[in-house]
């Protein structure tokens, strides 16, 4: 065979009298709907790894004579390849999982065309392949280019790694397009819809083209083929991808300052945008992302690959300097926080969930794994974090791989909150709870948020210690004086914001405190300003008797120190005069903004290319007037560009509305989003999103 004369065609519109085959078909429609992967291309094959799928070769005459030659299939990768002997179905011996098949049924043969099923193996790497057939003698080989297909991850197979066994599963988990993140604080959760973009043209393309430029397939392209098999390695290297910190990667990330030079966080809704910006701009990063903008981006890519993937939220999510578990908060007398500590609490922390087996670690550690592509610290040597079992984050199982020890902390951990002054320590509590306080994701088929705390966390009631850490409920120093701080009711910007604060004296002494209370605002992932409320407060409290302190913050002391999405801090400090002990309290929370109406004629359903007429409108139910307001209207695949009107003066109790025309181009789950701004203070916008139903 190596002195054999060889010939290679192009089957694409070729006319040469010598080439037998003519033509080939793919079979898309078939197959797309065989392998459900509709949508993900409308011009390419797209298939599932361990699942025949059929191509049909056409010729004038006799394409081959099984007699005297050979039709050989290969499929190409780089520098590799591997050669696929096409036999009757008669001649095959029973099914491997792991080579590749090509096999033609009883009646599939015809004089002028031949049907050939191909399967590859379960363990075959995620990639575009190339495919050629070769006719063979003994003297000669005739090669024919026939076209390209991309091979993905098949959790519908039970031997595939990323195998799920329930429908419902899978269609939310691999095949919807719509998402939610969960947003806010524990205690006033918001949740923003999102648009995973899976089956907008070019999203596919951009999501191979993110492992064609990883520094692995930069560095070795036949090795990083051959990793690609297995959904841990594909993980970690499209988890490095998503952010730009050392490599290529798809979004630079910017928490505080201006983003005149990209697109603020909070502005983005959908993926496709983002991935099709970097795929047209030579891989530069796209500017700008925050947790869960890199989460929704990375949940997108890893379902266009075929791992069953989840956006989830920790709300209290801790970042542990120094590896030890506990966190540090330090407050003045006056109840101030202020960032001397290397260690932070986020309001809410977004990252991803992929599902897969992990025979690195054993059958315990298979399932939900933790993969998440905020830089935060490096994983091995690059920016990345994951992917880490949820079953070994639960047991506190530390050695296992990757990054448990991080993982852990960031929602169990517990939190030291120490009053300083003059440089000493004279008041102390401990919470074990407020880590972690909530873990949300989307429920599958419902807006409903599915609470997973107990999947990372053990339940601690009860318990005196966990993995050696010795546990004491929120309280202070002094067990027989408990203080606790409470939001009464949701907040909602232009309206009072209500605290109430409970003393419990459980002792035989009365007591007198002296107290201060105070707020700061705060973004979700950073220490407070300086304080914008503050009250002072005495109180005689009986022995064993409770009592409780109400106060409320006009929002005229709010609502010029809040900006965009921030967190206000609050705590209440209280001295007792005789014994001279310190006691405090502290929550976090945020404030709901105005809400847009959205209303679309006929409903929420709407037809493909169908035009509907949508009215969108905005009250201000504030007690002052706003200035230069600003309504927005926008949604991808459904307008072109944006839809804007306009006011110069919006009294309290004032509507501006926009009626807009909607089309969808494309069928699925669809975001219209709209915004309003105004000069009164440009960092506070409101924002609203209605999810649209579109049917072919």
């Amino acid at each position: 065979m190596d002195n054999m004369q060889q010939t290679i065609y192009s089957i694409n519109g070729t006319t040469n009298g010598h080439c037998r085959l003519k033509s080939m078909n793919f079979e898309i429609p078939e197959n797309s709907i065989s392998h459900e992967t509709q949508g993900l291309s409308r011009n390419r094959l797209v298939v599932r790894r361990g699942k025949p799928f059929k191509v049909t070769l056409k010729s004038d005459s006799w394409l081959w004579n099984p007699c005297a030659e050979s039709l050989v299939l290969e499929v190409c990768l780089g520098g590799l390849s591997k050669r696929i002997p096409v036999l009757f179905y008669e001649e095959q011996s029973h099914p491997q999982l792991y080579d590749w098949k090509a096999t033609i049924y009883p009646g599939n043969m015809h004089p002028q065309s031949v049907i050939i099923h191909i399967c590859a193996p379960v363990q075959s790497s995620v990639a575009l392949y190339e495919l050629l057939a070769h006719i063979e003698t003994r003297r000669s080989r005739k090669t024919y280019v026939l076209g390209t297909f991309v091979l993905l991850c098949n959790p519908w197979l039970k031997g595939d790694p990323v195998y799920m066994p329930l429908d419902a599963h899978k269609e939310e988990y691999i095949k919807s397009d719509y998402g939610l993140v969960y947003m806010g604080s524990s205690l006033n959760v918001s949740k923003r819809p999102w648009s995973f973009g899976l089956y907008e043209p070019g999203v596919l393309e951009a999501c191979l083209k993110l492992l064609e430029f990883s520094p692995q397939h930069l560095t070795d392209k036949n090795k990083d083929y051959t990793l690609r098999a297995d959904p841990v390695y594909l993980s970690r290297v499209v988890c490095a991808m998503i952010n730009c910190n050392d490599d290529l990667g798809i979004l630079e990330g910017k928490w505080q300052g201006s983003y005149k030079n990209g697109v603020k966080p909070a502005d983005w809704s959908g993926s496709a945008d983002i991935l099709l910006r970097w795929a047209s701009s030579k891989c530069r990063p796209v500017r700008y992302g925050q947790c869960w903008v890199f989460a929704s981006v990375l949940c997108t890519v890893m379902r266009v690959l075929g791992i069953p993937s989840r956006v989830v939220t920790v709300f209290n999510a801790a970042h542990d300097g120094n590896g030890n578990m506990i966190i540090e908060e330090f407050y003045t007398r006056t109840g101030e926080k202020f960032g001397v500590s290397k260690d932070s609490i986020w309001n809410f922390h977004v990252w991803v969930e992929c599902w897969m087996r992990r025979p690195d670690l054993g059958a315990g550690c298979d399932g939900w794994q933790v993969v998440d592509p905020t830089p935060q610290e490096k994983s091995e040597g690059i920016f990345c974090c994951g992917p880490c079992p949820v079953a070994a984050i639960q047991h506190h199982w530390l050695d296992a791989r990757y990054d448990i020890p991080f993982v852990c902390a960031s929602v169990d951990a517990d939190v030291v909150r120490l009053i300083v002054h003059n440089g000493l320590v004279v008041g102390k509590t401990v919470d074990t709870e407020c880590v972690g306080k909530l873990i949300y994701t989307k429920s599958i088929g419902s807006d409903k948020p599915e609470n997973l705390k107990l999947t990372y966390k053990p339940d601690k009631r009860g318990n005196t210690s966990v993995c050696g850490r010795t546990l004491q409920h929120q309280g202070t120093m002094s067990p027989n004086l408990n203080v606790t701080l409470k939001i009464v009711g949701v907040p909602k910007l232009g309206e009072p914001i209500h605290i109430c604060v409970t003393i419990t004296n459980q002792c035989k002494n009365p007591r007198v405190l002296v107290g201060h209370i105070n707020a700061q605002v705060k973004e979700y992932d950073s220490s407070p300003c300086e304080a914008f409320w503050d009250a002072q407060t005495e109180v005689q409290i009986q022995p064993f008797s409770v009592t409780t302190l109400n106060h409320t913050i006009s929002h005229f002391k709010y609502q010029s120190f809040l900006a965009g999405d921030d967190i206000v801090n609050l705590a209440v400090v209280l001295k007792d005069m005789r014994t001279k002990e310190t006691f405090l309290a502290a929550e976090e929370f945020s404030i709901s903004p105005p809400q847009i109406t959205i209303q679309i004629e006929g409903g929420n359903s709407i037809q493909l290319k169908k035009q509907r007429t949508v009215l969108v409108s905005f009250t201000n139910c504030l007690s002052t007037a706003l200035y230069e307001a600003v309504l927005t209207v926008q949604g991808a695949g459904l307008l072109e560009g944006k839809q804007v009107a306009k006011i110069i003066l919006l009294q309290p109790g004032e509507k501006i509305e926009k009626k807009v025309s909607i089309t969808a181009t494309s069928p699925g789950t669809k975001l219209l989003m709209a915004t309003l701004s105004h000069s009164n203070n440009p960092n506070i916008i409101a924002r609203w999103y209605h999810k649209v139903s579109v049917t072919a």
